[in-house]
Order: structure tokens, then C-alpha cells, then sequence
């Protein structure tokens, strides 16, 4: 996992950053299972990646955080959803 992290002014949200790319599978998913576990609520984890991770979203949502991906940049976004 990269070091960088960065900071949102309107949402309050840290981005920390990891870079999946040229990993070959589980890697990608056993590092983004791994970064999350220390995700505080108002933290987003924003990962770059050479494929969309579809074998990765039930156990995102089995642990209860939200993600975006998108496909432009390959990039996905793991994230707690705030209250409703």
C-alpha cells in the first residue's frame, strides 16, 4: 500500500490511495481486504487497478462498506456509506 493519502475540504473524507496495478489475482483483492480492515468512517479508499474487481463486491458488502468503480481510469473507490 502506497503512503499517499489526501484530503477532501467538503466531504471531511481522507483518500488514501493503492496502487493494484500489474498484480495478478487474489493480490489485488487480498491487499484491498487488508487496507480496509484499518478504514476509519471518514476515510476512502481509492484504488488503482488493471480490472474491474467483480469477485471482490460481495465481500465488500458482507463487511459493509459501498464502493464505486470506474471503468474510464480503472479506478475503484471503497468507502463506509454514511447514515441513511
Amino acid at each position: 500500500m502506497t503512503g499517499a493519502a489526501g484530503g477532501c475540504m467538503l466531504t471531511g473524507m481522507t483518500d488514501i490511495q493503492l496502487d493494484n496495478r500489474g498484480l495478478q489475482p487474489p493480490e489485488p483483492m487480498v491487499r484491498i481486504l487488508e487496507a480496509i480492515r484499518g478504514l476509519a468512517p471518514a476515510d476512502r479508499l481509492v484504488v488503482l487497478m488493471d480490472r474491474e474487481p467483480i469477485l471482490l463486491y460481495p465481500e465488500l458488502e458482507r463487511r459493509g462498506f459501498a464502493w464505486a468503480y470506474v471503468d474510464d481510469d480503472r479506478t475503484l473507490t471503497v468507502f463506509k456509506p454514511g447514515p441513511a
